[in-house]
């Protein structure tokens, strides 16, 4: 499992990171379009002076201009000059996995943005050869997408969402990874927040009027009761492995053997060691038919 690093109190991000760390995680997430810039120099002030640093995975295609408007491009000099900046901000001088975060943006076509996907791993290569990134990885790509890009260039790793909750990627996506040996370290694993076992209705209810939560069918009937219910059997399979709901949602997704890893976003130390646990968890074949019964109950 690895960390995320977003916005927030910068001594609890920092605090998070080392926790995860002194618990055996290794590798850091983060993004250049994570607080625009602000949470890769977080990192960087995380990993100053450790004797063992961990790998750190950043992203590239969100930039933005001086009135803090982010906009997506694909262009090979618009990916250099974040990858440098990147480098500056981290203050290393390779960062270990560097990838697209988006293929396009917000849902436009592709050809909505300067570049094309062709472009921007060309020039990631290039970056690699000269030794300022280790390793290419790509963020929300389709099948399709990351066919394309091995036609530029080796492709380490995908970064989809991926959880009980969001399945779309068992199509296609995830054979595709697995069948091409490409790495899958996925994303949002608890459901952003709904499987973690602290969400509840009246949590919900309170959440403030722009968070995207709010609108989204998972967080309002009818799937919220089913998800709920879902949460207590999660804490009820927990108790035989001493894990939270929110671990055993974790290692649901590293049970499928196209998934590498799980990137769990934390917020402070006691969150860190209370997801820990989870990628020592063996779910069994009754763990999982009764997590399988549960999300096939009716919601009408």
């Amino acid at each position: 499992m690895g960390i995320r690093v977003g916005p927030q109190d910068d001594r609890e991000s920092v605090a998070a990171i080392h926790a995860g760390l002194d618990l055996g995680i290794n590798w850091i997430d983060t993004a250049a379009a994570y607080g625009l810039g602000h949470s890769e120099n977080v990192v960087a002030s995380a990993i100053e002076g450790l004797r063992n640093k961990p790998y750190i995975f950043t992203k590239c295609s969100l930039v933005w201009d001086e009135s803090r408007k982010i906009s997506h491009n694909l262009q090979a000099a618009s990916i250099r000059r974040e990858a440098e900046a990147s480098l500056q901000r981290l203050r290393i001088e390779t960062i270990d996995l560097y990838q697209i975060h988006w293929p396009a943006w917000f849902g436009k076509p592709e050809d909505a943005s300067p570049g094309s996907i062709e472009e921007a791993v060309g020039e990631m290569a290039k970056l690699k050869a000269e030794g300022k990134i280790r390793h290419i990885g790509v963020s929300n790509f389709s099948a399709e997408q990351m066919q394309r890009a091995l036609r530029v260039a080796p492709i380490a790793s995908l970064q989809p969402p991926y959880s009980l909750l969001a399945r779309e990627v068992e199509a296609s996506v995830l054979p595709f990874a697995l069948a091409h040996q490409i790495g899958v370290i996925v994303y949002s694993p608890m459901a952003s927040g709904l499987l973690s076992g602290a969400m509840t209705r009246q949590r919900i209810a309170r959440l403030p009027q722009d968070d995207w939560r709010k609108d989204s069918p998972n967080f309002q009937e009818p799937l919220l009761t089913r998800n709920l219910n879902l949460v207590e059997t999660l804490r009820e399979i927990g108790k035989q492995y001493h894990a939270s709901p929110g671990e055993v949602a974790i290692a649901w997704t590293l049970r499928n053997p196209a998934v590498t890893g799980a990137i769990v976003g934390v917020r402070s130390a006691e969150q860190a060691n209370g997801i820990a646990g989870a990628a020592e968890i063996e779910l069994d074949a009754t763990d999982l038919r009764e997590i399988e019964q549960m999300l096939t109950v009716e919601t009408a």
